[in-house]
């Protein structure tokens, strides 16, 4: 009898589900980028690139008319999504270079050809991420997320603000995401080496992400060039590729999440939405103000971060 009305509930759920699955797609799509901005003649750096959401975003910039270089660890797969996007794109100007994030050397090697070989940056999108990994460091001793997700991106935005800057108007977009809520910058065990939880250390980086965006906005005042931080939504990718449970989870409610294409559609907004021109500091998911986590507003703690950043990477940065 229990077992009868087990799949008697299990059919109704289904039932239901593929009854409204066009409304639970429409819903779980999220905001849409609605720009008809066009951006001939801008340049466009974006990280991670080859794949997901970074590969969304290239071929959108690519359409729109910008010069796209693609920042990529495989190089041979950013070849790959480069001719999917030519092949979509006919007009499409896109290139692919190397950039490793977890290693500062390939970071200042991929900075110095960039500056020597590009005259003008004016779009900057972070979007390159690990996410859930088991514990492991970057070449240079950092723990992974924190490494990739936040030193990473720090280093190679120091490196390209000076050319940023040059080329105003210009835009960075920094990827976090809604896992910052849960995260809190550890500043006794930044590396998790006293204790190490994936899911712990991919909201440390991600609350750090938002943190950097903050102070990098209060530094930037009045150079017209803006940095915001998104929360993309949850998007069924290969991030979760080293999490075996997440990757289940992820297959089986596949229509609740965002595809690739839907989840880029925040980076996009904030890299070229007229309405948001002189907008800097804030964060944003589906293409809208979002909620900051009060451990994510804290002034004292993102100079602090800034200032431990700085100290990790060897690096002056005022």
């Amino acid at each position: 009898m229990v077992l009868v009305v087990i799949v008697a509930g299990l059919g109704v759920v289904t039932l239901l589900v593929i009854l409204f699955a066009p409304h639970i797609r429409k819903y779980a799509a999220g905001g849409v980028c609605q720009s008809s901005a066009v951006l001939d003649g801008k340049t466009v750096l974006i990280t991670g690139a080859n794949t997901g959401i970074g590969k969304e975003t290239a071929l959108d910039m690519a359409m729109r008319g910008a010069r796209v270089i693609m920042a990529c660890r495989d190089v041979e797969k950013g070849e790959e999504a480069a001719a999917s996007i030519r092949a979509a794109c006919s007009k499409a100007q896109v290139e692919v270079r190397e950039l490793d994030l977890a290693d500062t050397c390939s970071i200042r090697a991929f900075a110095q050809q960039f500056l020597r070989d590009v005259n003008q940056l004016h779009i900057l999108i972070n979007n390159a991420g690990v996410m859930m990994c088991p514990y492991t460091k970057t070449i240079d001793g950092f723990e992974m997320h924190i490494g990739v997700n936040h030193l990473g991106h720090f280093l190679l935005t120091y490196l390209l603000i000076g050319q940023l800057k040059r080329s105003a108007p210009a835009r960075i977009v920094v990827l976090s995401s809604l896992a910052h809520n849960f995260g809190w910058i550890r500043f006794h065990d930044l590396h998790s080496q006293g204790s190490y939880n994936s899911g712990l250390a991919y909201c440390q980086s991600k609350l750090a992400n938002v943190l950097f965006t903050r102070e990098l906005a209060r530094r930037l005042k009045d150079t017209n060039v803006t940095v915001n931080s998104v929360h993309p939504g949850t998007v069924n990718s290969d991030l979760t590729r080293h999490s075996t449970l997440m990757t289940i989870f992820f297959t089986v409610f596949s229509m609740f999440l965002k595809t690739p294409r839907e989840g880029a559609q925040t980076s996009i907004y904030c890299a070229v939405a007229e309405e948001l021109h002189s907008i800097s500091g804030k964060h944003f998911s589906d293409c809208a103000p979002a909620f900051v986590a009060p451990q994510g507003r804290s002034e004292e703690t993102a100079r602090r971060l800034w200032d431990v950043s700085c100290e990790l990477l060897g690096i002056e940065w005022d």
